[in-house]
C-alpha cells in the first residue's frame, strides 16, 4: 500500500508542482517543528501556530490566481469577506492536520527514491534528461535550497502516502457505480430562450450620484498598481555563440569526425506469413511457402488467410521497412541474405515458422554535408557560446554590481543591446519577456532598486542566461480619479441594472409559462443531452431537469447568467439511456471508487479536525 513512488511517480509530480506554486501552501517543515505562541497568531494547531504571516501569504496568492483567471476587473476586497477568510484559515488547519498525522505514522521515502523521484520530474529536465543545473535554478528561484526542498518533497510524498491510504479504504460498490452511471446516462431533450441583457441597455440610466457612489464604495478596483520602468541587458550563450561565429572549415571537420553518425545503414522491406510453433506447424508452413512460390502475386492472400500475426496479416503480411537489430536473429539473417522478390522459408524463430517474402531493399548511404550543416553549424556554435559565456559570466556579474549607477559600461564592454522595458506592474504580465520573470520582477522591486537606483545582480532565469536590470522609473501605487473612470463606471452600472432588468423579464416569463400562457418566447430547436456530456448547462438546471416528473412534461426552468441575461430551458421529452461501451463501464467503476474514497477521507479528516486541539483567535482572524 506504501510503496507510493514507485507506483505513483505522476502523483509525486503533481505535488511538485503543488510545491513550487503552492495554493494554500504547507509552509515549511518548520512550521510543524516550533511552537509560537504569539499574540498576533490567528490560530494555532496542536500548539503549532498559524501566523498573521502565513495567512497574509495564502491570502496573496489566493488573490494573484483569481487575479490571473479573472482579469484586471478583479476585486481582490470581494476575496477578503469573514466567510473567505474563515475557508482559508480551515485549509490551512486541515493541512496543518494531515501534515502532522503523516510525521507522526512514520511514513517517508528513501534517499534512493527520492533521487530517483526528484531526477524523473520534467521540469528538471533538458532535452529529456534530467538536468542539475536547471534543477538547481529552480530551485534557487523559489527561495530554497536542495536540502529545503528535499525534505519538503519528502514531507509532501508522507502526506501523499497518508492520503492515497486512507482513500484506498473507500470501496465503492457496483450498485453505487451503476446508479451513478445510470443518471450520467440519462437523456432529456431540452430547448431554450434567451433574453439577452443588452436589449435593456436602453432603459438604463445612472444618475451622477450613483455613479459617485459606486467609486467610493469600491475605490480599491479603480487604483493604477505600482509600476516601474526599467533597462536591462541580457547575456546570453546562444547570443554569445552566434557572435563568435562557425567557419566552413569547422563545419566540415566536425562532419569528417562524425562521419559514422551521418551514415544511414540498409533498410529492408519484408511481407511475411506466420504459423506458430506446434504439432505440424513445419509442415503446413512448408505447404503454404510451396504455394506461395507457385503464385507469388497471392502472397498477400495466403498471409491474410493463414498468418497468425494479426498486426500484419490484415495488411497482407507486410511488416514495413527495417534495419539490421530490429527484428529477432534468425528472421533478420534471413531476410538480409535475400534477393528482392524472393520467397524463403520456414525459418523458424521463437514465435514460430515464417515464410518470408522480400519486397524492397534501400541500400546504406550517407547523408551529405549541405544536408547536415545547418544543424553542425548550430551544434558548433552551442559548444563555442556554452564556453564564451562561461568565461564572460563571472566578469559581467562583477561589472554590473561593482559599477551598479548604470548599465552602459556592461553593454559597451560585452556588446550588449540596452533595452528598455515598458511599464511594468509589480504582479508582471505573461508578456514581459526576460524581465517578467520572478527572480528579475523581484530584485527590481526591492527597495535598493527603486530607492537607489542600483543594478541588480547578474540574475541566472535559465540555464545560459544571465539577466540584469535597472530602474528608470517608478510610479507609486494610486487613486484613479473619478473623472478618469467615471465612462468606465456607468458602462459597468448599466451593464449590471440591464442583467437585473433581464432577470426580472425572465422570471415575469417563466411565470407565464407555468400558468400555462405562451410567454411570447422564441425557443431553440430541441437538443438531446445526456449528463454525462451536458455541455454548459447550469448544475441547478442539471438537478431540475433530473427531478423533473416525465409524465408532467414539458416543464420549464429559468437560470440567471449575469451580464449575458437569463435563459429560460424547457424540458420536451425524456429519451431511452445510452448503452454504454466497455470503456465506460470500467470508468464508471473506477469514479465511483474514487467518489468512496473522497468521502473517506472526509469522513477521516472530520474524526481528526474534532479530536484536535484547535484555537482561533477571531479577533486576529477579522483583522485586515
Amino acid at each position: 500500500m506504501f510503496d507510493f513512488i514507485t507506483k505513483h511517480k505522476k502523483l509525486v509530480q503533481i505535488a511538485f508542482v503543488l510545491l513550487i506554486v503552492p495554493p494554500f501552501a504547507f509552509f515549511g517543515m518548520e512550521s510543524y517543528t516550533r511552537s509560537m505562541r504569539g499574540g498576533n497568531d490567528i490560530a494555532t494547531v496542536e500548539g503549532v501556530a498559524i501566523t498573521q504571516q502565513e495567512f497574509g501569504e495564502a491570502m496573496r496568492q489566493q488573490q494573484e490566481r483569481l487575479r490571473e483567471a479573472l482579469g484586471p476587473g478583479f476585486d481582490p476586497a470581494a476575496l477578503d469577506t469573514p466567510d473567505m477568510r474563515q475557508a482559508l484559515l480551515d485549509s490551512l488547519i486541515n493541512q496543518r492536520i494531515v501534515s502532522s498525522r503523516a510525521i507522526e505514522s512514520g511514513l517517508t521515502a528513501s534517499n534512493e527514491s527520492l533521487q530517483a523521484v526528484i531526477r524523473s520530474m520534467p521540469g528538471f529536465q533538458r532535452d529529456g534528461k534530467f538536468d542539475e543545473a536547471t534543477a538547481n535554478a529552480l530551485i534557487r528561484a523559489r527561495g530554497m535550497t536542495g536540502d529545503s526542498f528535499a525534505a519538503r518533497l519528502r514531507h509532501d510524498i508522507a502526506v501523499g502516502q497518508l492520503t492515497q491510504a486512507i482513500g484506498e479504504t473507500g470501496i465503492g460498490s457496483r450498485m453505487v457505480a451503476e446508479r451513478i452511471a445510470t443518471l450520467l446516462n440519462q437523456r432529456r431533450e431540452i430547448a431554450e430562450a434567451r433574453i439577452p441583457a443588452e436589449q435593456f441597455l436602453g432603459q438604463v440610466k445612472i444618475d451622477e450620484a450613483a455613479l459617485k457612489s459606486h467609486y467610493d464604495s469600491f475605490s480599491a478596483r479603480y487604483r493604477t498598481p505600482e509600476r516601474i520602468r526599467a533597462e536591462y541587458l541580457v547575456l546570453s550563450a546562444e547570443e554569445a555563440g552566434l557572435a563568435e561565429g562557425v567557419t566552413d572549415a569547422e563545419i566540415k571537420a566536425a562532419y569528417d569526425a562524425r562521419a559514422s553518425q551521418y551514415a544511414v545503414a540498409e533498410q529492408r522491406r519484408a511481407s511475411h506469413i506466420l504459423i506458430p510453433a506446434g504439432p505440424d506447424a513445419k509442415q503446413k508452413a512448408s505447404e503454404i511457402l510451396a504455394e506461395a512460390r507457385k503464385s507469388p502475386a497471392r502472397f498477400a492472400e495466403l498471409a491474410r488467410k493463414h498468418s497468425q500475426d494479426t498486426g500484419s496479416a490484415e495488411k497482407g503480411g507486410d511488416l514495413g521497412q527495417f534495419g539490421r537489430g530490429m527484428m529477432v536473429k534468425p528472421f533478420e539473417d534471413a531476410v538480409f541474405s535475400m534477393k528482392e522478390g524472393e520467397i524463403a522459408g520456414p525459418v523458424e524463430s521463437e514465435f514460430g515458422f515464417h515464410i518470408i517474402r522480400l519486397t524492397g531493399i534501400q541500400a546504406g548511404k550517407s547523408r551529405p554535408l549541405e544536408e547536415v550543416r545547418k544543424e553542425i553549424s548550430a551544434e558548433i556554435a552551442k559548444q563555442k557560446g556554452a564556453k564564451k559565456f562561461t568565461e564572460l559570466a563571472e566578469g559581467f556579474g562583477n561589472m554590473v554590481y561593482e559599477q551598479s549607477d548604470s548599465l552602459k559600461p556592461a553593454a559597451e564592454k560585452y556588446k550588449l543591446k540596452l533595452q528598455t522595458s515598458g511599464w511594468i506592474a509589480r504582479g508582471g504580465a505573461p508578456d514581459l519577456g526576460v524581465v517578467g520573470h520572478p527572480k528579475v520582477l523581484a530584485a527590481l522591486f526591492s527597495k535598493d532598486s527603486i530607492e537607489g537606483k542600483r543594478n541588480t545582480d547578474a540574475i541566472e532565469i535559465a540555464p545560459g542566461v544571465l539577466v540584469t536590470a535597472r530602474v528608470l522609473e517608478h510610479k507609486a501605487e494610486e487613486q484613479r480619479p473619478f473623472a478618469d473612470v467615471k465612462s468606465e463606471i456607468e458602462t459597468t452600472l448599466k451593464r449590471d441594472q440591464a442583467a437585473k432588468l433581464a432577470q426580472k423579464e425572465g422570471a415575469a416569463k417563466l411565470e407565464q409559462l407555468a400558468k400555462g400562457g405562451d410567454a411570447g418566447l422564441a425557443f431553440s430547436q430541441p437538443k438531446a443531452i445526456a449528463l454525462r456530456d451536458a455541455g454548459n448547462l447550469p448544475a441547478d438546471i442539471q438537478r431540475k431537469i433530473l427531478a423533473a416528473d416525465p409524465q408532467k412534461l414539458p416543464v420549464h426552468f429559468g437560470a440567471d447568467r449575469g451580464e449575458q441575461g437569463y435563459v429560460i430551458y424547457r424540458l420536451v421529452r425524456t429519451l431511452p439511456e445510452e448503452p454504454r461501451t466497455e470503456i465506460q463501464k470500467t470508468s464508471d467503476a473506477v469514479n465511483a471508487h474514487r467518489f468512496a474514497g473522497a468521502l473517506q477521507f472526509e469522513a477521516w479528516l472530520a474524526a481528526e479536525r474534532e479530536r484536535a486541539k484547535i484555537e482561533i483567535n477571531r479577533a486576529n482572524l477579522d483583522k485586515k
